[in-house]
């Protein structure tokens, strides 16, 4: 039964969150229906989306493929100033459906891919629990013209019964992890695009697409094509692949923000050294999928070669995790451990002792069976046992790319998945980064096929998305929920049960101690299908 009012957490403002008992649940229209959210996970980009607000990408009104007089109609469709329902990953049971509705059906259940990739914004696109209403509320109304794509597919996927609510809510983030291992990274030059060559280049052996707008500065390159151009000139022209020869470092910090989304920098250095550190937005590797190739030689085509097929681990790359204690830390050193051959070192850069502890009793048991070696250490005492191959970056903060320079192995990779903000500036060592011929990588969100790649591994019991959980909570510690995520001061995810009601946050071992009938449904301290059941039964 579907009741008229319920408990919701509404962002009306920037860092503005009120719990309400009394948010209206929609009656759907034709194209419509309503879900009942069983589990919502808490994720970091929440608190980007807290601070900014109407500014945020996501949040901006939708200008492409549904039109305004469609969009109105659409009761959970908030975009700018308009209070929102955060809340991305989720899991939703269908209730009730509208008479045109066709790609979910009455008792369903439903994974929510959060990202409408085709309902463009101004600077990114639409998204539930940004510019439509999320899964931080009992019941979330969602539109079919939204859920299903230009194309016809659904961003919903259906989910199977024999699993936890909180098993399926996190395939999202997990998804998110899996992405930054099976993205496929561009080889070439873009066809099509615009390719500037800033100083003396050598591009013997590079293959530059016929259809490719061709640029230099300063002074004409030995092949035909190429336009001779000022920066004045160039203004705010975005180009494809921006390729450095040299050492000029206030031209290189000119440059790099002209590089357009999935762009690529190749900087050969020939030996020459900018002789400071300069300070480029790195975390537009995250969040604008830019790459950076490097070289120490004066050939762009060595810098291409530096560039992986995808974001796997090498076979016996030595991988370590900066930031492994947090939720999606805890999610990359799984997926490391998997990905990583017999006889491989893991490590993880953990402050927290207390995180140190719950990291390792989730891991541990799981290296054992597939033999490979875990070490996790405490950057503010420690470092890594020997250069690194393959670093990836949890933590948001911008000094800390630099520490994984410093870090790295020769010819290693450096995955930016953290947030960094893609305006900040990082100071980072280029000339360590040439000499060492280092790569750049990130990724931002996931697709449905990362989802159903991980939904096929949980389904399969080869993947426990419970590992990386902390703490429980019910609608009436949601927000407490959010400030733990903003503040870290929880080892693990933080799921929502929101039919529980006012129940509190708590993390497992409180939530154990206070219902002791949990304790035996554990597996090795892990939350289970068994405990949740219990949990909704004597607390729901």
């Amino acid at each position: 039964m579907i009741p008229e009012c319920q408990m919701a957490v509404e962002l009306v403002g920037p860092d503005e969150l009120r719990l309400t008992d009394r948010k209206k649940v929609p009656t759907p229209g034709p194209t419509q229906f309503i879900g009942r959210v069983e589990c919502v996970g808490l994720c970091f980009s929440d608190m980007k989306l807290l601070h900014q607000f109407s500014q945020h990408p996501r949040k901006t009104a939708v200008l492409a493929h549904l039109g305004a007089d469609i969009l109105r109609d659409i009761p959970s469709y908030v975009p700018d100033h308009a209070a929102t329902v955060p809340g991305h990953e989720v899991v939703l049971r269908v209730l009730s459906v509208g008479s045109a509705v066709r790609s979910v059906a009455v008792g369903g259940r439903y994974l929510v891919q959060a990202d409408f990739r085709d309902l463009k914004t101004a600077g990114s696109n639409g998204a539930f629990g940004y510019n439509f209403e999320g899964g931080l509320q009992q019941f979330v109304l969602l539109d079919e013209r939204v859920t299903v794509s230009a194309d016809g597919v659904s961003y919903l996927l259906a989910v199977p019964e024999d699993r936890s609510a909180s098993q399926l809510a996190l395939v999202e983030p997990w998804a998110c992890v899996e992405d930054a291992f099976r993205t496929r990274e561009r080889l070439t030059l873009a066809p099509g695009g615009t390719v500037l060559v800033a100083g003396p280049a050598d591009l013997t052996g590079v293959d530059i697409p016929a259809d490719a707008r061709r640029l230099c500065l300063r002074s004409p390159i030995a092949r035909a094509g190429f336009t001779t151009v000022t920066r004045e000139l160039l203004g705010r022209e975005t180009v494809s692949d921006l390729l450095v020869a040299g050492a000029d470092a206030a031209e290189l910090e000119s440059l790099f923000p002209l590089v357009a989304k999935n762009g690529l920098i190749a900087i050969a250095t020939g030996g020459a050294r900018f002789g400071r550190r300069l300070n480029v937005p790195i975390g537009r590797v995250h969040y604008g999928n830019v790459r950076i190739a490097t070289t120490a030689t004066l050939r762009i085509s060595d810098a291409l070669k530096t560039i992986p097929a995808s974001g796997e681990l090498r076979p016996g790359d030595h991988v370590n995790v900066v930031g492994a204690g947090g939720p999606m830390g805890v999610m990359a050193m799984v997926r490391a451990i998997a990905s990583s051959r017999a006889g491989s070192l893991v490590e993880g850069g953990v402050r927290n002792p207390e995180r140190a502890r719950a990291l390792s009793e989730r891991v541990a048991p799981f290296a054992t069976a597939r033999g490979v070696e875990v070490r996790l250490y405490n950057p503010e005492q420690d470092a890594p046992r020997s250069p690194v191959d393959y670093c990836f970056l949890m933590a948001p903060v911008p000094s800390l790319v630099q520490q994984a320079i410093s870090d790295a192995a020769p010819r290693g990779i450096i995955n930016v998945f953290a947030g960094i903000a893609a305006d900040t500036p990082c100071a980072i060592d280029l000339d360590q980064v040439c000499a060492k011929g280092l790569y750049f990588i990130g990724t931002s969100g996931s697709t449905m096929e990362d989802m159903r790649v991980v939904l096929g591994n949980v389904v399969a019991g080869t993947l426990d998305t419970n590992l990386s959980i902390g703490a429980i909570a019910g609608m009436g510690g949601a927000i407490d929920g959010l400030n733990a995520v903003r503040d870290r001061t929880i080892a693990g995810k933080i799921v929502v049960y929101p039919q529980l009601g006012a129940f509190p946050l708590m993390e497992i071992d409180a939530l154990v101690k206070r219902f002791p009938t949990l304790a035996p449904l554990l597996k090795n301290g892990v939350w289970t299908k068994a405990a949740e059941e219990e949990l909704l039964r004597i607390a729901g």
